[in-house]
């Protein structure tokens, strides 16, 4: 367990926090009584109250990304605007944790090594921008208006809708607002806010539960679940949660099926039943299967009818890349077009000829892991566990492949109980972390389910066969895709296969921090990239 703060006076704070702080704090009370507690004093000439709590906050960040840390306690949250010596900031925290990780690696690992954990770049310590600091603030201003009129017999709760597209920065967002919301109890001194998140997206919710289980142990009041199970266990009759935050709502269930037999035939509405406020995330451009089809303006009324809020991230912040280089991403994935590939010093674009040379150099470039992993990905072209076939004995495993060269696709290669033997003193159990942060995975090829919504340092694309080049443009071939999720007609009658696989390509093309690496099956569509590369 870990605790951060700040004083201008620390031996009398250190009195209060060995003295009267135990006897109301279960975290003092445990440094109190512990027999190997450590205190680190952090101080500087230029800590001035505004520094101060940023290194704070920035300490906070880093530590909730550490293994070791199982639980992290802080009294406010402390995230600041531009003040003067305000561009000191990032030298001086750097030279802070060095000193750290000199002391103590295992409590301060290298820094690099941390910026490649989901939870590091979901934290809720990540600075907003000033496009985020407004959203949040209109946002928890409409929270505060609706928890402040109780109407228990509303049957629908306050739809507050937040728009944006891949990369914009929702998920930094919706997780700062959520541990606002929790760690400020907004409800009343006595009482604290019920508030849930819900993710249908596997690797997401594996974040959110490390955060919780850091930030917020053992406490009823908070929920990290899918969307199905809260609908279950959550009773319209019950008292109902005060605010449901649904992250990656594209990917709600809007059909009944197998794995979601609501009261409703959407689930969003099921949810609105269940909650005072609810908050979702949403991007039309994600949706990803037929059972999630929504009609676009759906949402917008039901905001309109509870009288709640559309609010937009517009910046893209994921790419860092010049506007010519996201220019020509956006082209590809919106238009259909390949234009020459910009010369770009933050961001490489690179076309190949062979996909075994791909998976070489994004293995040589995750090595260095700076600033975070790569990983290769591929659309979903290839057959894969999940239905009642069963690969080859020969074959072991389900592959994507193309001429001689081969790779597993994700989920396949298990090696769990191997790294937790090996790092059983770690609090978080690897079978808990996202898929891209197994090391072993970078044996696997990723799909759409398992990157959406995370950052990856280079990408490495595979086009599979449902991707061509005709005529001058991209085209999507649903008779070539193995996603029957994308494929299959809504109603056995109409066929949104060609917006899900154009979906399917935005997700898997947006994933590169620093790099898009692509390699096309389609003969035709290797050709003009490559084209497009030597025109550059």
């Amino acid at each position: 367990m870990v605790y951060v703060g700040e004083t201008n006076d620390i031996q009398r704070r250190t009195i209060e926090h060995l003295g009267e702080d135990p006897k109301d704090r279960e975290d003092f009370a445990d440094f109190k009584q512990s027999s190997n507690a450590e205190m680190y004093v952090i101080g500087h000439k230029h800590f001035n109250k505004s520094m101060t709590l940023d290194i704070e906050n920035r300490l906070m960040q880093y530590l909730s990304s550490v293994p070791a840390v199982s639980k992290l306690n802080n009294r406010r949250f402390n995230d600041q605007n531009k003040y003067y010596d305000s561009e000191e900031f990032d030298g001086l925290f750097n030279q802070v944790w060095i000193s750290l990780h000199e002391k103590n690696p295992t409590l301060f690992p290298d820094a690099e090594k941390l910026k490649t954990k989901a939870i590091f770049k979901a934290s809720p310590f990540n600075k907003l921008t000033d496009e985020q600091l407004k959203v949040k603030t209109k946002v928890i201003t409409k929270i505060d208006q609706a928890l402040q009129k109780i109407n228990e017999d509303a049957k629908k709760a306050k739809l507050i809708l937040l728009e944006g597209e891949a990369g914009s920065g929702k998920t930094v967002l919706v997780s700062n607002i959520f541990y606002d919301l929790v760690h400020e109890n907004r409800l009343s001194e006595k009482e604290n806010l019920k508030v849930s998140v819900l993710v249908n997206q596997n690797e997401q919710l594996k974040v959110y539960e490390e955060i919780t289980a850091k930030l917020f142990p053992k406490d009823p009041d908070v929920r990290i679940m899918k969307p199905a199970s809260f609908i279950k266990k959550t009773s319209t009759e019950e008292s109902k949660d005060d605010v449901v935050i649904v992250d990656e709502a594209h990917l709600l269930l809007t059909q009944n099926s197998q794995s979601y037999n609501g009261y409703g035939q959407k689930m969003i509405d099921d949810i609105l039943e269940r909650a005072r406020v609810v908050l979702a995330v949403f991007d039309p451009n994600q949706v990803l299967s037929i059972d999630s089809i929504i009609d676009n303006d759906y949402l917008e009324k039901i905001v309109n009818q509870t009288h709640g809020e559309v609010v937009s991230l517009e910046k893209q912040m994921r790419i860092d890349a010049s506007d010519k280089t996201i220019n020509w991403i956006r082209t590809l994935i919106d238009d259909d077009k390949i234009l020459p590939i910009p010369k770009d010093s933050k961001y490489r674009i690179k076309i190949f000829d062979d996909p075994k040379e791909m998976q070489d150099e994004i293995t040589d470039i995750n090595k260095t892991q700076y600033n975070g992993i790569s990983r290769m990905v591929a659309t979903f072209d290839w057959k894969y566990s999940g239905g009642k076939e069963k690969p080859s004995s020969e074959q072991k495993y389900w592959k994507v492949s193309d001429g001689n060269w081969e790779m597993p696709w994700n989920y396949e290669i298990k090696r769990r109980d191997q790294y937790e033997k090996k790092h059983h003193n770690h609090s978080v159990k690897y079978s808990d972390l996202p898929w891209a942060e197994k090391d072993y995975t970078i044996g696997e090829i990723g799909s759409l389910y398992t990157v959406q919504g995370f950052d990856l340092n280079y990408v490495g694309v595979v086009l599979g066969p449902s991707v061509k080049y005709r005529d001058g443009k991209i085209i999507h071939d649903f008779n070539e895709s193995k996603n029957k999720k994308a494929t299959n007609k809504l109603h056995s009658k109409i066929s949104y296969a060609d917006k899900l696989l154009r979906n399917e390509f935005n997700v898997l093309l947006t994933r590169g921090v620093h790099g898009l690496y692509i390699y096309a099956v389609d003969k035709d569509l290797r050709e003009a990239l490559k084209k497009a590369e030597d025109r550059n």
